[in-house]
């Protein structure tokens, strides 16, 4: 009798959890994802700005999981499920596959939305990938050598004003660090520039930064960006962006049009395309962010098989942190450790607990709401670091980012500054070849496809 094989869609904090909750159970786990490694967002402006190395957040997920001998480690993009057949259908490079499951669980997480503006992203990358945050890298530190370089004072006004648009923990973390990055960092750097002269807006709709963390911490932060010299717009929207400009309009509706060469997106979330999928198969109904509107016990439309958890969950009162998904990873696996041992669950109805919310300003400033705790400037700072190395995956990466973290808070430093110009405009370039060859690369075409069809792309220019 073959054993029970759960199949599990995704390697972030669910994906991953979800497989290890699971590790003593004579089961067989497929871990289909479509990259290789575990990603720790809440670090990635770290990594656009120059404190970490990519390799540093990311560990490969075989690594973490190769002492768990009931995984199996699959690289490939999950495209379509059967509930009826209990089918995965994915793709791996240019072979598209069907895997049979008992159980199904789906934590792809979500990506970057910008509310029905798309074309924003060509100018104003996302904060959800390695590729976004290595694009961000080259875009800021490229900003001030072309601004070196530049004997046009509007034009080096242009490229020293970076605009972050959206106030929660990302937007308001790479603002600081940017701001700390003109002002610091690259003290002294420069001879026909002064970095510390750059501009960082900060944008967002609501009347102050992180407001989900209340009003005190938000004027808290406020105050910190401020003397920092971030400037924040509240109650403002982003109407249009180009390659050299963001359009705003404020609460009173007046427009206005900000010379920037730089542009962050850090505003909404949008969930993958497998919950349209999922959505098409069970008629269960996504929010307005593309979410699956799952069970009280994290199940799919009545389907006692088929779990979706994780940020791609919607599930009133459950953000899209960590630690959301670490407890509806062990909620579920407990839930099918039980079914597999006949005995009744432990429960049919998932409670998240909250642990707090923090957010770093810059070195030494920080926020964070815990319970009626709240925490500001050193202390929160601390137990943000302390909180943030602990969810950080495997021994040489924690060892790796506290070493990283000593040298740039005593020295200024950072040394993970080096940009290519293929992570500068690799995303755009296979824009410009055809949205085939990035249709391709996303689904997970051979390397040998995507080249052939970029060959004959160029070949029909010329």
């Amino acid at each position: 009798m073959s054993r029970h094989r759960i199949v599990i869609v995704g390697s972030g904090f669910a994906g991953l959890f979800a497989a290890q909750n699971l590790a003593r159970e004579d089961v067989e786990i497929l871990l289909i994802a479509n990259t290789t490694h575990h990603l720790f967002q809440p670090l990635l402006y770290q990594v656009a700005t120059g404190v970490l190395s990519e390799g540093v957040i990311p560990p490969a997920t075989r690594e973490i999981l190769k002492r768990q001998k009931n995984v199996k480690v699959l690289l490939g993009t999950v495209e379509d499920i059967d509930p009826d057949q209990q089918l995965v259908f994915w793709r791996s490079y240019d072979e598209r596959r069907a895997t049979r499951y008992d159980t199904l669980i789906v934590a792809a997480g979500v990506g970057q939305s910008y509310f029905g503006n798309d074309e924003f992203a060509t100018f104003a990358p996302g904060m959800k990938t390695i590729d976004d945050a290595l694009e961000l890298r080259a875009r800021i530190f490229g900003a001030f050598e072309q601004a070196e370089v530049s004997d046009d004072p509007e034009r080096i006004r242009q490229l020293l004003t970076f605009v972050v648009v959206g106030a929660g923990p990302t937007g308001v973390e790479m603002a600081g660090q940017i701001r700390e990055l003109s002002s610091r960092t690259l003290k002294g750097e420069f001879r026909n520039i002064d970095p510390a002269q750059a501009r960082v807006l900060l944008i967002d709709g609501a009347s102050q930064p992180l407001p989900t963390f209340g009003e005190e911490l938000g004027g808290t932060t406020l105050k910190a960006l401020t003397d920092l010299g971030v400037e924040f717009r509240g109650r403002t929207f982003v109407t249009d962006i180009s390659s050299d400009t963001v359009t705003v309009r404020d609460k009173d509706g007046n427009v206005e049009e900000i010379p920037s060469a730089c542009k962050v997106w850090a505003a909404g979330v949008q969930g993958p395309a497998i919950s349209e999928a999922i959505a098409a198969r069970t008629g269960v109904e996504l929010d307005r962010a593309g979410r699956v509107m799952v069970a009280p016990n994290l199940t799919v439309a009545g389907i006692d098989n088929l779990y979706v958890i994780g940020d791609m969950m919607s599930v009133e009162g459950v953000p899209g942190v960590a630690q959301g998904a670490i407890q509806s990873a062990k909620f579920v696996a407990n839930r099918i450790k039980d079914k597999l041992a006949g005995r009744p669950v432990r429960s049919e109805v998932f409670e998240y607990h909250d642990k707090g919310s923090m957010a770093t300003i810059a070195r030494s400033k920080a926020v964070a709401n815990v319970g009626p705790l709240k925490l500001a400037g050193f202390p929160a700072w601390l137990a943000w670091s302390f909180l943030h190395i602990l969810y950080i995956t495997g021994f040489k990466s924690r060892v790796s980012t506290l070493f990283h973290w000593m040298v740039s808070f005593a020295s200024n430093a950072r040394g993970e500054r080096t940009t290519t110009n293929q992570q500068l405009v690799g995303r755009l370039a296979l824009d410009k070849l055809g949205s085939r060859v990035s249709t391709l690369l996303v689904k997970g075409a051979s390397p040998e496809e995507v080249l052939e069809r970029a060959m004959r792309l160029r070949d029909d220019e010329d």
